[in-house]
């Protein structure tokens, strides 16, 4: 497999600090209001990046954030999200500015908030595993009766789970453990506010398109205001599930066009979770499809 139009790793020899090197975005200061980020080809699951990447990836998940941000603002009153433009700095060099177009935008800098805002449409994958031991799904009980697929029949629920570190994984928290670890009840609330507004809107949307979004994760952090801005990825198939609605079917697991089919490549052979896992080359162009 060539790897020439794989970007793996960010180098703008030394035109921009670096401030952070995640799973598979690298963040630099423009200014002090102003972050780029470079979304690279890189790919994690199970919260860890695989040892090679696949192509185009970071153009896509760095072209589809801008589409929903647009989406989004102009769907929801009150919102804004932390994408400022996918223009690249004055800073770097014809060359460098050549190499990372599409990959990068230029964000605003936030105070981010160390929670993952979860919002679930849908009994899937471990919700559905969950609703099988005992009718719950992250602690909140679930009618009887229910087919995997399913959507809820109240309407989506706010499952938050904890952000974190590079290397460890997410957990599950209650509404309450979220507040304390956002550090004020009115920003717990208008973040859940907010989930649920985004969700809703970005179902009807990608049922018009021909999909549905099972489930997705959003980040949201606080601008020099005092608001609460959505940040991050938003929307893209390392966040969200995705399926096919022509082939949607109640009681059997949905038609995937995100990263689930990686997901399971790797528990099939018990590489979750494992570093340096090179992935094969049909597994790459899965993938990548």
């Amino acid at each position: 497999m060539s790897t020439a139009n794989v970007i793996l790793s960010s180098d703008l020899e030394s035109s921009l600090p670096l401030v952070n090197k995640g799973k598979v975005r690298d963040i630099y200061s423009i200014n002090p209001s102003t972050l780029l980020f470079i979304t690279t080809d890189r790919v994690s699951a199970f919260d860890v990046a695989l040892a090679n990447g696949i192509p185009h990836k970071g153009a896509i998940l760095t072209i589809l954030t801008a589409h929903w941000s647009s989406v989004l603002t102009a769907s929801i009153p009150g919102l804004c999200t932390h994408v400022l433009t996918l223009e690249m700095p004055t800073q770097l060099p014809t060359r460098l500015q050549t190499l990372y177009r599409n990959h990068s935008m230029q964000v605003r800098k936030l105070v981010t908030f160390k929670i993952e805002a979860i919002v679930r449409g849908y009994l899937t994958r471990e919700a559905w595993d969950s609703y099988q031991k005992d009718r719950t799904v992250c602690g909140i009980m679930m009618p009887k009766g229910l087919k995997e697929s399913e959507a809820f029949p109240d309407g989506p629920i706010y499952t938050p789970s904890t952000k974190a570190d590079v290397g460890e994984h997410d957990e599950d928290i209650s509404k309450a453990q979220a507040a304390k670890l956002i550090g004020s009840p009115e920003h717990a609330n208008r973040i859940k506010e907010l989930s649920m507004q985004i969700y809703k809107t970005a179902h009807a949307y990608a049922w018009e398109q021909g999909l549905i979004l099972p489930d997705t994760k959003f980040e949201f952090g606080l601008d020099t205001d005092g608001e609460v801005v959505l940040a991050d990825e938003i929307l893209t198939p390392e966040s969200s599930r995705f399926w096919k609605r022509k082939t949607y079917v109640v009681g059997k697991d949905g038609d995937g066009v995100d990263k689930q089919f990686l997901r399971d490549w790797l528990v099939e052979l018990e590489l979750q979770g494992k570093r340096g896992v090179v992935l094969p080359e049909s597994v790459v162009k899965e993938t990548e499809g």
